[in-house]
């Protein structure tokens, strides 16, 4: 009897350990997931709501990442202007922020400009475009400078918008709008170089031509200094990062929501000139760049010469449930490479 009595307590308590020890595996496992890039999955912030930052760009400062994108909810629809090409859209809401000490885990930090409906403010519209927003800080005014695409409905506007902000989390004052170089501006980037100077790089040319302009030395505005890029190249969403002193910029052609190869180029100096080199995607679906169109590229702090590859994909049908493609950048005979990756972490890098 004696027997029989203790090895069911000794099986229960097996049981109870083992059942512990699961449950400690599955908590280790829930922590390295969430230190691990799952490209196009659901990414969720610290509240566990969906990140809703698209078209976004990154600030690194004082050890924190914040990351800037466009708000997206609510129905997708076609205004009666844009059937023509499919030029879907939703509502305007604002740009949203999320800070990060390691870019996997995101505190949401708000909506940190956020559209108007008075007559006040009308590139703030609901009714029209607000995208690509950028954010660099300004040691000098100690003021972080918001660039980004203004726009109506119909894309005709297309013009270029500044905020400013006392804080990386805003909230940021709109400023105003221009025509940079007298020219039209819509998809766009800055690029902060070491030396402080700021560049604004954008589709210009009802996106036929891709211009490099130097911001003036508070970054409001355009000091005049500009070249043009790519002419011909029906080029958007540029993405520009430097590594080694040369310059590295990835972009996408023009084909509305549906994906298309990207491009590279390099140069050793920003201005110019640039020397392209093709689809820097390789493997599976690389002329669809992995079904992802660029937005930013991303230093990684702390780690030299490491670059993210942050873009979104998109869903034209329904913009608001748009994902996330995030894939490590390496750089092989002085090019960049981008292959798929199901699920990676910084440790990419360390190789």
């Amino acid at each position: 009897m004696k027997h029989h009595l203790t090895r069911p307590r000794f099986t229960r308590r097996l049981k109870i350990v083992f059942s512990l020890g699961l449950l400690g595996f599955a908590a280790v496992m829930n922590a390295a997931d969430t230190h691990a890039f799952k490209p196009g999955e659901l990414w969720l912030d610290a509240g566990g709501k969906p990140i809703n930052a698209h078209g976004g760009g990154m600030l690194y400062h004082q050890g924190t990442y914040y990351w800037y994108g466009e708000h997206k909810e609510g129905p997708t629809t076609t205004p009666a202007c844009n059937k023509s090409w499919g030029g879907t859209r939703t509502e305007m809401v604002g740009f949203h922020c999320y800070s990060s000490t390691n870019l996997f885990q995101w505190k949401d930090e708000g909506l940190v400009l956020r559209a108007v409906t008075n007559d006040a403010q009308p590139d703030l519209h609901p009714s029209g475009v607000l995208e690509r927003p950028k954010v660099v800080f300004n040691a000098r005014t100690k003021k972080f400078v918001m660039w980004m695409h203004i726009d109506s409905a119909d894309y005709s506007a297309a013009r270029a918008g500044v905020a400013v902000a006392e804080q990386p989390t805003g909230p940021f004052t709109y400023l105003n709008s221009v025509r940079p170089e007298g020219q039209m501006s819509r998809d766009q980037t800055l690029f902060q170089d070491e030396d402080g100077t700021a560049y604004r790089i954008y589709s210009s040319e009802n996106n036929q031509t891709t211009y490099i302009s130097q911001l003036s030395d508070d970054y409001l505005t355009h000091s005049g200094k500009f070249v043009k890029a790519f002419a011909g190249r029906s080029m958007e969403a540029q993405a520009i990062c430097k590594r080694d002193g040369k310059y590295y910029l990835i972009a996408s052609g023009c084909s509305g929501w549906a994906p298309n190869a990207a491009r590279s180029a390099v140069a050793d100096n920003i201005m110019g000139p640039w020397t392209e080199l093709g689809n820097p995607c390789e493997g599976k679906d690389a002329q669809t760049t992995f079904a992802g169109q660029s937005t930013y590229l991303l230093p990684v702090a702390g780690k030299p010469g490491a670059i993210i590859f942050m873009a979104d994909i998109w869903k034209g049908d329904d913009i608001a449930s748009s994902r996330y493609l995030w894939l490590p950048v390496r750089f092989e005979d002085d090019k960049p490479r981008i292959r798929w990756e199901k699920s990676w972490n910084l440790s990419v890098f360390d190789h």
